[in-house]
Parts: structure tokens; sequence; C-alpha cells
């Protein structure tokens, strides 16, 4: 049945307010329970119209039931009764959304014969009953100015008034109150309502998560052109003032992003199920799916909502902030200034204020280069800021194509300025960065949905190289002070630039190092920069990561930290980058902590770019991983597999091996008990063995000394397996293999012994060195190829318990050169001298 048949049955029944309220509680909830189907029909501004109109048609069904209670067959005429329901705020607008408060003031006059106040309390009553969420003011026609006078707020709020129904004689009374209500001091209101944006977009900046309705270029700022047109103009619709104060194609751009932010505040409402105005990250997909974003991949729909609602919101800030000032002009220009003004005069209408650059509004344009020039001319010395009526004047040029070589040089220019990023952000604020600087293009309003980054790409990029233009971090200053000229500007389009690989399917170190590479080029930054930028872009987050996922204590981490930066000066940029970065991540990211754990990175790594050997030897390791890490098979193994792999410490096992023979190894390894070989009779006699257990090494070679030793591995490899290979210059038959074996079956005895003869070693022919690193020891026999020496050497460390970490020997021309990496934390370097005289005869 019909909702107005029911409630005039129950009115024919004299039924009481409860059993109304009732009724249309219940009519209230099956239209909120249809919102969502009714939103996939109209949605954006469409849709708050539609729900502002259905809104109107049940307060105003709860006022026409009210009449007919109060007066019964004796109803009098509307017009007659003196009471007007008037809507506020954004249900005064048309704006109303989903779970927003319903303004309502209900203006009369107190006549007497009417109980007008009985009314009133009837409408209240029935309709808080009936489930609405009533914001509500109760005022006298009279008492109007002087409610506005109370509260700016409030004044605001009767600014947006809309009738709904009632008397129109008490709404014509209560239009005339608002005509002088606009009209009483209106620069003291414009100016305050400029002073409340100013605190609204400093508590809700631009973030991952922005509010749309109080952060910039939020449904505020678009409310405030219209306040402020409303106060100055007397207009009751902004288009009102299009083609004569505002643009038509600015007001385009800015309606369209208007309703696509209408759009979003009404998915959001529905996907969180109450108010709510932020874009959290957990209702990203909801609102994407109620607006129809959501057929693509979940991944991409979300993307392209927050990048769209960034735009948008962008867009908004841009058209707002510009009308803002043009119509406040009045209200907010002060005579005494003129002289202040003329002091710092630039050119015909532009002239700098306290650091900010002015331009007239709606002076006509010239060159974007010739701005370019101003801007960079004015920020030599100082951070300049624009105004937004002088990133209005930039937005109305054009950034040709292709650029000339003036252009591109004073594009280079900036980045040599002592504060580039004042530039940089006139240049964002203006519309103009990505067709600027083109390889940010694809990372303008860009989201990061890594839950670590509080910003989207392009602001991000434009912190970091605002930190770099405040660097105050003691060491960090003095290293940055020490690069020339040109690194400094190097480094700061590196720091705009870090993040410009972003939103692409390959790895954004890699896309942004190449995009560094093209563009640096352009600029005419010699080769030589170039590549320490683009290796600067391909390792930006290395520091963080390693001070976070690795021991930064271990030597061998340091080692291949530092290997692919292989020099001082680009570990200092790095340090330097990372800061910048980091910092720029959000507030109080970089914390003591970090700073320490940074600051031990970076002196462990200094220590070793010291020992270019360690280094080389780390860097061929490094390109050996990055082969192993391209197999299939590797690919296809376990991470915690993957991760036991690249974890074997000796550089010595990644450079002897290919990627595929490691990975054999590896392979093989997981799965031994105790311990396995292998003979190989095929070539020159071949031992391989893997074990777990206790090895006695010295009776091993002892054993097998009547063959020519003409190569030794040994490598630890994970979970406490140990590699060998015993290479020999003589081959055995088949018969002798077993035999063989027995020798190698025997050796994991450790009870088991043997006489081995002393070779004959002199002591310049041994050298050690106990600071290889501080982890590892090595020692270097270089002498005589002789049977037996191997063993012997091999039987007095186990005799000392001497562990060898790694070993390499080869032998040529009659020569062995035999190398041992051995852990510094056993018996070694505290019997160097019984060592040397245990194993040399001079």
């Amino acid at each position: 049945m019909d909702l107005n048949m029911e409630i005039e049955s129950l009115l024919e029944q004299d039924a009481p307010d409860f059993q109304i309220s009732k009724l249309l509680k219940s009519a209230l909830k099956e239209y909120l329970e249809n919102l969502e189907e009714i939103f996939k029909e109209t949605q954006g501004k469409a849709f708050l119209v539609h729900h502002t109109k259905r809104v109107d048609l049940f307060l105003s069904t709860i006022y026409r039931v009210v009449l007919r209670k109060m007066f019964h067959q004796f109803q009098p005429m509307r017009n007659s009764v003196p009471i007007a329901l008037v809507a506020l705020g954004s249900y005064g607008r048309e704006q109303l959304c989903v779970h927003s408060d319903i303004d309502l003031m209900i203006v009369y006059k107190d006549t007497p014969g009417y109980n007008i106040k009985e009314i009133i309390e009837k409408i209240l009553y029935i309709a808080w009953d009936a489930g609405f969420q009533l914001g509500h003011r109760v005022h006298e026609v009279s008492e109007l100015p002087d409610v506005a006078k109370s509260d700016i707020t409030i004044k605001t709020a009767l600014m947006e008034s809309r009738f709904i129904i009632g008397s129109n004689f008490i709404w014509m009374e209560t239009e005339r109150a608002l005509s002088r209500i606009r009209k009483d001091n209106p620069k003291a209101y414009v100016n305050s309502k400029l002073a409340e944006a100013q605190k609204r977009h400093e508590k809700f900046p631009i973030s991952m998560e922005p509010n749309i309705k109080d952060g910039i270029g939020g449904m505020r700022d678009a409310n405030l052109v219209f306040w402020i047109a409303s106060v100055r103009h007397n207009v009751f619709r902004l288009k009102e003032l299009v083609g004569t104060v505002l643009d038509e194609a600015d007001y385009t751009e800015y309606r369209t992003a208007l309703e696509f932010i209408f759009r979003v505040r009404a998915a959001l409402h529905l996907a969180a199920k109450k108010k709510e105005d932020t874009l959290r990250l957990e209702l990203v997909p909801g609102v994407a799916s109620l607006l129809g974003i959501g057929k693509k991949s979940p991944e991409k729909a979300q993307k392209e909502l927050v990048t769209r609602t960034l735009q948008s919101l962008d867009t908004i800030r841009k058209k707002t902030s510009y009308w803002s000032g043009l119509l406040a002009k009045p209200y907010i220009f002060d005579n005494r200034n003129i002289p202040l003004l003329r002091k710092e005069y630039i050119e015909q209408g532009v002239f700098r204020c306290q650091y900010r650059i002015y331009a007239k509004r709606q002076m006509k344009p010239k060159t974007f280069l010739y701005y370019l020039k101003l801007l960079i001319r004015e920020a030599q010395n100082i951070p300049i800021e624009a105004d937004p009526s002088f990133c209005h004047l930039i937005d109305r040029t054009k950034v040709p194509k292709p650029k000339g070589k003036q252009l591109i040089g004073a594009i280079r220019q900036i980045f040599y300025l002592p504060y580039s990023s004042s530039v940089i952000e006139t240049l964002f604020k203006s519309g103009k960065l990505a067709s600027t600087v083109t390889a940010m293009k694809r990372v303008m309003h860009l989201p990061q949905f890594d839950g670590y980054h509080h910003f989207p790409v392009d602001i991000h990029s434009i912190n970091t190289l605002k930190e770099l233009d405040m660097l105050d971090h003691e060491l960090l200053l003095q290293l940055f002070d020490r690069l020339d000229r040109d690194s400094k500007a190097m480094l700061k389009l590196v720091a705009l630039l870090h993040d410009a690989g972003k939103g692409r399917v390959r790895d954004h170190h890699d896309v942004g190092a190449d995009l560094f590479k093209v563009y640096a080029k352009k600029l005419g930054f010699d080769e030589e920069f170039i590549k320490e930028g683009s290796l600067l872009i391909k390792y930006h987050t290395r520091m963080t990561k390693t001070i976070h996922n690795e021991d930064i204590y271990d030597e061998s981490t340091i080692s291949k930290f530092a290997a692919p930066l292989g020099s001082q000066r680009i570990l200092d940029m790095l340090f330097i980058l990372t800061y910048c970065d980091v910092r720029a991540v959000g507030e109080g990211v970089y914390n003591a902590f970090t700073d320490r754990m940074l600051k031990t990175l970076y002196f462990a790594a200094s220590d070793i770019l010291e020992k270019p050997a360690i280094i080389d030897e780390t860097a061929k390791r490094l390109r050996k991983e990055s082969a192993l890490k391209k197999l299939e098979n590797f690919k296809n193994l376990p991470r915690s597999m993957q991760k036991k792999i690249l974890s074997i410490e000796s550089n010595l096992f990644f450079i002897k091996h290919s990627a595929s023979e490691i990975l054999k190894i590896c392979l093989h390894a997981r799965g031994v008990l105790d311990y396995e070989m292998k003979v190989e009779t095929r070539e020159p006699l071949k031992i391989e063995i893997y074990r777990k257990v206790p090895i006695n090494l010295g009776y091993l070679l002892g054993k097998l000394s009547h063959l020519e030793l003409v190569g030794m591995e040994i490598f630890k490899l994970f979970e406490g397996v140990k590699y060998f290979v015993l290479e020999f210059n003589d081959n055995i038959s088949a018969d002798e293999v077993a035999a063989v074996e027995e020798i190698v079956h025997n050796s994991f005895d450790m009870k088991k012994s043997i006489r081995l003869t002393k070779p004959k070693i002199k002591q310049k022919e041994i050298s050690i060195d106990c600071e290889h690193s501080k982890t590892y020891a090595t020692m270097q026999i270089k002498t005589a190829n002789q049977r037996g020496l191997m063993a012997y050497v091999a039987h007095y460390f186990d005799k000392l318990g001497i562990d060898i970490a790694s070993a390499v020997i080869t032998t040529r021309k009659h020569r062995v050169n035999d190398f041992f990496l051995i852990e510094k934390n056993g018996n070694f370097c505290k019997n160097i001298e019984k060592i040397m005289e245990s194993l040399t005869q001079d």
C-alpha cells in the first residue's frame, strides 16, 4: 500500500503518534536498504539530489501529519500557519549524503492561537522516533540576524538555507533576514573562513587516505568558494558567475572533478555503512565496486579509483584556491601594504611579498619559459612560495613540445638552485610538473598501497627533494657539502626521480634507473653523472632493506651491501638519499633507531670499501647470485630453500662454480643425513664428499698421499653440511674404487691416526692475514708440490681444533698455491707463531 494512503488510514483512526512514527520508520528503512541500487542508477550529484528530495518528502509528510493531528478537519491554509521547515548545510545545498546528519531549521512567528511550540515539538518527536538523524535549530524569524552574529558556523549554515515546506510568507521574511545576514560584516566573515580553511588544510593534507570533505581540494574548498561568492555577489549558485567572474573552461573542469568527488563520497558512505569522509585503504575495494570500476582486476581498479580521486582533489584545489583569492580580493586587500609591494615589485603584474610571489588576477599570461626563468631568478637565494594567483598564471601557459634548448637549459638550472624544491612545488601546484619533468608523468597522483608510504608518489618525491634542500643532519650535511656543484644537482634530480619507475610491471628500481638515464641525458648531464645517478636509483632502498632484513653486524652482509656501490662517493650520496627518502615517507618514520642503524651500516660499509679485494670478490659473487636467481629450477624452490642457498657464506663457492653447478650441489646437500660420497674415475680421480658429521681430514689425505693431490675445495653450505672436492693427478682402476671408498668411510672415525712426513716449506712461502675481515683470517701457502703436504696441514689443523671454512688448492708447474679461509673465533690467530714453527723448516 502507498505510504500516504497508510498514513491517511491511521489519521482517520486517530492513531497515536508512535504508530505513525513506526510506519515512517519502516518506510525509511526500506528506502535506505535500496540506496545501493538507486546509487548504481544515478550516482554523483544526481544521487545526492535524489536523496535530498526523498528526505524532503519524508519531512513534508511529517509536517502535514502534525497539522492534521493538531487541527483535524479545521486545518487552516498552509501559508496561514506561521512555520517554515528550512534545510541547512549540505541538505540545503541538495548535497545530502547517505549517512550525513539532516540539518533542519524550523523558523516561526509566535502567533497566538496556533500552539506553535507544540506543533514544532510534534514535528521533531515524530521525526526522531522515525529514525531521522536530525541536527536541528528552532528560531523565530526576528532572531536570525543575532543568531548569525553569535557563531560563524551558524551564519554559514543559514546562508545555505533552502525552503522545504510551510508558510511561504514566513519563508519570504526568512529570505529577507538571510539577505541582511549575507551583507553583515563580509570582511570579517571571509577572512575568518579563509583562516578556517588554512587550518583544515594543515590538519588534512593530501595523503594516501585523503579526506574528501575537509582535506585539500575537498568539498569544503568547493563550499568556501560558494560562501565567498554568496557574500560578495549575493548568488545562490556558483554557476551564476561563469562568463563574468569565472572562466567557463575552468568551471567545466572543476565541475567534472567535483562530480567525481560526489560519487566517491556517496559510495564511501555506502561501503562504510556509516558517515565516513576519509578514503581509507580498507574501504577502497568496496568503493571501487560501487562505482563500477571493479570490473577490471581488483588491483587495477583500486589504483584507478585512488588516482582519479587524487586527480580530482588536485583539480578542485587549483581552481578553488585561485577563485577564493579572486572573490575575496576586496576583503583581504590592505592599501597600507602598497609601499611594501612597490619595494618588492618584480615586473608589471608580478610582485613578491615575504617570499611569496603574487600575480595580478586575470592578467594575460606570457610564455611558460618566461615564468620558469622568473621563478629560477627569484629562487637563487631563498625558498620562494607561489600564491595561487601566480600558479594560475602559469597554469594558463603551455609547455611547448618539443622543448627547445632554452627551456631544457632552464629545467636543468632548477636542480642547481639551493632550494630546487620550491620551484618544483610551484610547477606541481600549477599543474605543469608532469609536462616539465616528463619522467614523472606516469607517477602523478599514483597511490602506494604498501602500508608504509603516507603520500602518493608525486608528493613523496617532491618531499624527498625538499628534505635534501633543507638537510640539517650533521654528518650528512658535511657529506653533501663535500660534493661539487654538478654532483649536488645530479643528486637533486635523483631525489625527485627516485620513484619515477613505480606503477609499471618491471621492478621500479630498474625502470627508474632507465628513466633517469634518458631524462638526465636530455638535460645534458655528463655520462659519468648519469651512471652514478642511475646506480643510486637502482639501489635507493638498499640501505633501509639491509638494516631491516639483514644482520648488519655480519661482515658478509656488509660486503654484499657495499659491493654494487663500488666507491665511498656513491655510498655517501646513497646515505643522503636514503635519509631524505625515509624522512619524506611521513612524520616520525625516520627516528633515532633508524638513524643509529643507518650510521652503523654506513661506517661498516666505509671500512669494507677500503678493502678492494673483498669488494671485488663480493661483486663477482653477486653477479653469480643474479644468474642463479634467473634459473627456472631455482625459482621453483621454496623461498626458505632459496634463502639457504643465497646465505652460503663462502664467496669462493659462488665464484668457482656456475649457477647450475651451485644449484645441483645444494639440491644434493639438502638430502644428506650423516655423509655421502661419490668417487669418479672416468677422468683423473675425483672425490666428492657431503658431510654433516666431523671428518678426520688429516687421516683421509694421509691415506691418499700416494696419489698426487692437485686440487681441493672445502665449502660450508647450510644446515651443518660441508662440501669437499678432492682432485688428483692420478687415476685408479675400477678394482681400486672400493679401497678408496673404504678410506673415506674410515676417515669419519675421529680416533683414526696416521704418521705423516713434515713437508719442506719456508717461512716466506706462508702468508697469514688475521685482518682479512672481522670474521675470517686467511692463510696462503705457495711452495713446491709435495705428496702429503695438504695431509700434513689438515692433520695439524685438526690437532689444534682449527676450523677451515673454505679451502682451495691448485697445482701448476710443480708448485702449489693453497688458500685457506679460517674462522677467527677458533685457535688460529692466537697460535700463529706455533703454526709457522710447525709447518716450516727454516
